[in-house]
């Protein structure tokens, strides 16, 4: 990010604190229809469009280091293995024989050179490739060349594994966009998993995850926790291509800085000296489409990520990763050891406050005094959200009950901003 860049970004945040409307020309947004959160064909077309066509975190490289090491992953559905080839390639595949459809792989995680069926020993290496068959004789013209492991799209950024079901979605690099550029300055090739730790909520989840897409609620939830990091008043979202999005806020003024520091730097974490003063100085959090909700700063990347279970269910992954953390105990985040649980780790004080709803919120949405959802311009991620949701599923096959109005349209996607342009006037008004 250039000097420019950095400038811009900071008066822009100045430019929110000041604004005592929404910025002149941002669109009114229409209520969202309530049954997005409670309708079973609405979750159909999430699962079948949306956690199908598109690219989803799935491992780091840490879980797979050696060739041979193998991992097996099912958050989106089907069962699939993830394996370090004896290549040195990382691929993924279905978990299901190509024989009878037993899964190829039981265990978790393992290492061997070859992955072998245990139903009836039907082998393949790394690679995916049938190499053996017992009683071979018995099969007649069977071509093995043809009955390899179904692969599935498999992509790394720096030390993190995508994978996406859809073999005509584009690249990662594609997907992305410019966050890829963006988020050089956090070291993704260098970061080490630290910590991952999964949670069943019993909400809907897009409700578990907007609690982390907006600061609207940041000083009625978080008056000891998040407001003393982030001031709610000047905060700069910034919508990208493909359903991503930026949140960018500074420390409120009155902060005490010890305290910040004592939270941004933990003893044993070593700083990622490329982030710069953004990264630095202020709250920044990315929504990577479809699930991921993460700040990134310049001494972690933690993820949090929202797996749809059910209609009414959520599994929660908790991720923390760094720099090399040498002998000390690794960072957490996001977890802190459970009491009642020796060895267990329960959710930390921030996580449970945005959590501590999500039950509540989903038996008041299926009640019949929820209609519709209004959303402010502060809110207006959930609402740039929701218009890719439908996207994704295909504007057409959305039910018209269920349909969100596109109303944020491309003028409004980064680097296109026209509230850059009111900014300036505001400026240029004040100096005369």
């Amino acid at each position: 990010m250039t000097d420019e860049d950095i400038a811009l970004f900071k008066q822009m945040m100045e430019w929110e604190g000041q604004r005592r409307a929404p910025p002149d020309g941002f669109p009114d947004l229409p209520d969202m229809p309530a049954a997005r959160y409670t309708s079973k064909e609405y979750f159909r077309l999430e699962c079948e469009h949306i956690f199908r066509k598109s690219w989803l975190f799935a491992a780091h490289i840490d879980e797979i280091p050696e060739p041979g090491c193998y991992m097996t992953w099912h958050n989106a559905g089907d069962p699939i293995i993830i394996v370090h080839g004896m290549d040195g390639q990382v691929r993924a595949f279905y978990n299901t024989c190509r024989h009878r459809g037993a899964p190829v792989v039981t265990e978790p995680r393992g290492r061997a050179p070859r992955l072998m069926c245990g139903y009836h020993n039907w082998t393949y290496k790394t690679d995916g490739s049938l190499v053996g068959v017992p009683q071979r004789q018995d099969f007649g013209n069977l071509d093995m060349a043809c009955r390899g492991l179904n692969p599935v799209r498999c992509e790394a950024y720096g030390n993190l594994i995508f994978v996406n079901f859809d073999a005509d979605a584009p690249t990662l690099t594609e997907w992305l966009g410019p966050l890829a550029d963006e988020w050089v300055e956090f070291r993704f090739d260098k970061i080490r998993l630290a910590a991952r730790h999964s949670f069943e909520l019993k909400c809907n989840w897009k409700v578990a995850m907007e609690a982390n897409m907006e600061v609207y609620h940041v000083p009625y939830i978080h008056p000891e926790t998040v407001a003393p990091l982030v001031d709610a008043q000047r905060n700069f979202n910034s919508f990208y291509p493909n359903g991503h999005a930026r949140m960018l806020a500074p420390a409120p003024r009155q902060t005490d800085r010890a305290h910040v520091r004592a939270i941004e730097s933990p003893p044993n974490w070593q700083r990622i000296e490329t982030v710069g003063e953004l990264g630095s100085t202020a709250t920044q959090s990315y929504t990577l489409f479809p699930n991921w909700v993460s700040p990134l700063s310049d001494y972690f990347v933690p993820p949090l990520l929202f797996w749809p279970t059910s209609l009414n269910t959520t599994r929660l992954e908790l991720v923390t990763m760094a720099l090399d953390w040498g002998d000390g105990p690794p960072p957490d985040l996001w977890t802190v050891p459970d009491e009642a649980m020796p060895g267990g780790r329960q959710m930390s004080q921030i996580i449970l406050e945005d959590t501590q709803f999500g039950e509540a919120i989903q038996q008041s949405m299926e009640s019949a005094g929820f209609k519709s959802v209004p959303l402010s311009y502060q809110e207006a991620r959930i609402y740039s959200f929701h218009q890719h949701c439908d996207k994704m599923i295909g504007i057409e096959q959305v039910p018209p009950e269920l349909r969100v109005k596109q109303v944020i349209d491309e003028r409004w996607v980064w680097p296109r901003d026209p509230r850059i342009a009111l900014m300036r006037q505001a400026g240029r008004t004040l100096a005369q």
